[in-house]
């Protein structure tokens, strides 16, 4: 049975008290949700509840909580729009029945596992700030909404379904891998030009040597250029390792190497020398943080791009053709570092802290120093870098370095690493 509450001849405060004491138990429920907004809303105005005392207010709210089944919260939520506005509607919008929306979309979750894939599924903050570029910096319309994506959340949507039925990889078990110089870990004091040097072996093969990479990396910056010998003898390596250190754009102001005879030897400190570089050192015993940066991009970059399986030595000049032609200066210019900030804590002790806003790429940290321009050499600008910088977005450099790699395996007869 449906029965008609009238109540316009409730019109004081005392007429309410009486029937909220007179209803008892009994409970009201409206027809529906814009009925009750017309009841609330007549009710206020015609018991004028402005100009009540704190008293009265509780009371007529007590009232419509009876009169229409509402929650307090929903009423106090009302009364205030009616003081705010005069009116009171739904504010809950036309998906009212669905009010969190996905932000990120099955096609934004498809590009995701495409820029993965292309850049090889870099860790999060990186890979957020590759997303943030191709929107930001190359315009790309497609990332608009993945440009904002957080590191936390990245790793929800690379777990989601849509993601795994997108990209799904496999990683095969991978094998275990005279006094010139002072030896001390290098001091850049935020400069760029320390640089720091090591060889990865490219695997033997039925006794036959593979070549070697050169992985030389500037600390402050992250600068790194790859470069790949025959053989580690100075008649192989001093010349490459110098066409190296002369393509950096800044000059070189320290040498730092581990205790190999490939970099600790006569030759190369001639070399150094002849270059007017003033500082050559070389790790300390039982000390592996000195060279750790360069190791560990030997693991991050050369072992990704190249793999562990043999390389023969008589492709040595191929591979550094793409080393310092190809490779090299998508490293510098697309690949997002992880920059230190150092934090003292409440005992003194100095700890490094990776926040996303220090993600950058190695040419954007060298552009960031105070007073940069002082730092590059002459002749060498930074409007002519920008043009090799921004000549192509990360995604398509990295493509491009994807499609070279290829091709360069294709010559020497093997299988590319999965996607770098």
């Amino acid at each position: 049975m449906i029965v008609t509450l009238q109540t316009e001849r409730l019109r004081t405060v005392e007429q309410i008290k009486g029937f909220l004491d007179g209803s008892g138990e009994v409970g009201f429920k409206p027809a529906d949700r814009e009925e009750a907004y017309v009841f609330v809303r007549r009710t206020l105005v015609r018991l004028d509840y402005g100009a009540l005392g704190r008293a009265g207010k509780g009371t007529v709210r007590e009232f419509l909580m009876k009169a229409t089944g509402l929650s307090r919260a929903q009423v106090t939520r009302l009364v205030a729009q009616h003081r705010e506005t005069g009116r009171i509607e739904d504010r809950r919008g036309a998906n009212s029945g669905r009010p969190f929306e996905r932000v990120y979309t099955a096609a934004d979750i498809r590009l995701l596992a495409q820029a993965d894939e292309i850049g090889g599924q870099l860790c999060g903050p990186a890979a957020c700030e590759v997303l943030r570029r191709q929107y930001e910096v190359f315009g790309d319309a497609r990332f608009r909404r993945l440009s904002r994506l957080s590191v936390s959340h990245l790793y929800n949507l690379r777990r989601s379904k849509t993601y795994r039925t997108q990209r799904t990889t496999f990683e095969h078990t991978k094998p275990t891998a005279a006094r010139i110089g002072e030896r001390r870990r290098p001091d850049p004091d935020g400069q760029p030009g320390h640089v720091r040097v090591d060889t990865v072996h490219q695997g033997d093969r039925n006794g036959a040597k593979g070549l070697y990479h050169v992985n030389l990396v500037d600390e402050v910056t992250q600068f790194e250029h790859v470069g790949a010998v025959a053989a580690i003898s100075e008649a192989f390596l001093v010349p490459v390792l110098e066409e190296m250190l002369l393509s950096l754009p800044f000059a070189v102001l320290g040498f730092h190497a581990d205790n190999g005879s490939e970099y600790v030897n006569h030759q190369v400190a001639a070399m150094l020398n002849k270059l007017h570089v003033p500082s050559f050192t070389k790790s300390r015993a039982r000390r592996s943080n000195d060279n750790a940066l360069v190791e560990g991009k030997n693991a991050s970059v050369v072992r990704r791009w190249f793999g562990h399986d043999h390389i023969p030595q008589r492709f040595a000049a191929e591979v550094n053709d793409f080393s310092r032609g190809v490779l090299s200066p998508y490293l510098n210019h697309h690949r997002p570092c992880l920059f230190a900030t150092e934090v003292r804590d409440c005992r003194g002790k100095v700890r490094r802290r990776y926040r996303r806003q220090d993600v950058a790429t190695p040419y954007e940290k060298l552009k960031s120093l105070t007073d940069a321009e002082r730092f590059l050499k002459p002749g060498v600008t930074f409007a002519d870098l920008d043009r090799i910088a921004y000549a192509a977005s990360d995604l398509e450099a990295n493509r491009q370095a994807n499609d070279a790699r290829d091709e360069l395996f294709r010559r020497i007869g093997q299988v590319a690493p999965a996607a770098a």
